[in-house]
C-alpha cells in the first residue's frame, strides 16, 4: 500500500483503475456558507469503487490540497485512503468505517505540499459493498487551508499520547469539523462517532508522518441526538497532537434555548 500502483497481474483479485478529477472544482470547505456532505458531494464528479478494488488519482504540482468524499448507497463503508508522494512512500493514511455511508458519508481535506502526489482509495469492503468517491482540488497559490482557518479561529485542546477526549454536543449540530495536527512530530489518532452507550457510528484512523505540513481536517456528520465525538491519541507520551472542535452545519430551528458549544471532558 505504501508505493504506487502496480501491474494487476502482481495485485491479484484487486482491479487498478484512476480516479478522475473534478477539473472546475476547488476545496468545497473554503465555501462562504456551510454545506451538508451530501451537498457536496453532488458538485465532484462520482466514481464507482468496488469492493475488494483500488482506485488512484493523480494530479499536477499546482495542486495544494484535496478533498476527499466517499459515501453508499446505505450499507456500510471499509475503505484506506493514503497519499503517496513518489515510490514505496505514503506520508499520510487514513483507515475509514461508517456504519451508514449514505446518513453519514465521508469528508475529508489531504494537504498535498511538493510534487508526485497522488490519492489511493482503496475499497477493503467485500464485493457487494461498493462505495462512490469523489475528489476536487484546490490549485490556488495563497488560499488558506481549513485546518489552518478552524486552528486559528478555535480553542484547540492538547491530547497527550495514550489519552482520551471525548466532546458531546446538542442535537442542533448537524456536522462537526474536526483539526488536527503535531508541531512536527509523526501523528497516530482514532476518531470516533458515537450515538449512546458504545454505538459506534464512525471510526477513522489517521496516520500523518508530519502532522504539522500535513494536519488531518475533516466533517463528521450528526444527525440526531446523543452524539459524542471521540479522539484517541494511539501514539506513546512523546507525541502530543493538537485537536480543534466545532460545529460545522447547525440546524437554526432547533438552537432556541439550548448552547452548541462542545464540552470537552
Amino acid at each position: 500500500m505504501g508505493g504506487m500502483p502496480m501491474p494487476s497481474s502482481i495485485l491479484g483479485s484487486n482491479d487498478v483503475s484512476s480516479l478522475s478529477l473534478n477539473p472546475n472544482s476547488q476545496s468545497s470547505f473554503l465555501a462562504s456558507k456551510p454545506v451538508s456532505t451530501k451537498e457536496k458531494m453532488k458538485t465532484v464528479t462520482p466514481v464507482k469503487v468496488q469492493g475488494d478494488s483500488l482506485r488512484t488519482c493523480s494530479f499536477n504540482d499546482s495542486v495544494q490540497r484535496v478533498d476527499i468524499m466517499m459515501n453508499t448507497e446505505g450499507r456500510p463503508l471499509n475503505a484506506d485512503v493514503e497519499l503517496w508522494q513518489g515510490p514505496d512512500n505514503a506520508p499520510q493514511k487514513m483507515t475509514v468505517y461508517l456504519e451508514d455511508g449514505s446518513a453519514r458519508p465521508f469528508c475529508a481535506t489531504i494537504e498535498c505540499p511538493g510534487s508526485s502526489n497522488s490519492i489511493c482509495i482503496r475499497n477493503t469492503g467485500h464485493m457487494e459493498f461498493p462505495l462512490t468517491a469523489g475528489v476536487s482540488v484546490d490549485m490556488i497559490q495563497s488560499s488558506r487551508s481549513p485546518a489552518s482557518i478552524l486552528d486559528e479561529t478555535s480553542s484547540s485542546r492538547i491530547v497527550q499520547g495514550g489519552a482520551v477526549y471525548t466532546s458531546p454536543f446538542a442535537p442542533a449540530v448537524q456536522s462537526v469539523q474536526i483539526m488536527l495536527k503535531t508541531d512536527g512530530r509523526p501523528m497516530n489518532v482514532r476518531v470516533e462517532l458515537l450515538q449512546g452507550p458504545n454505538n459506534v457510528k464512525q471510526v477513522m484512523e489517521i496516520y500523518s508522518e508530519d502532522g504539522k505540513t500535513r494536519p488531518f481536517y475533516g466533517i463528521i456528520e450528526t444527525q440526531g441526538s446523543g452524539n459524542v465525538v471521540r479522539i484517541v491519541n494511539t501514539s506513546t507520551v512523546e507525541f502530543p497532537l493538537n485537536a480543534a472542535l466545532e460545529p460545522y452545519v447547525v440546524d437554526e430551528s432547533m438552537t432556541e434555548g439550548m448552547s452548541g458549544d462542545m464540552n470537552w471532558s
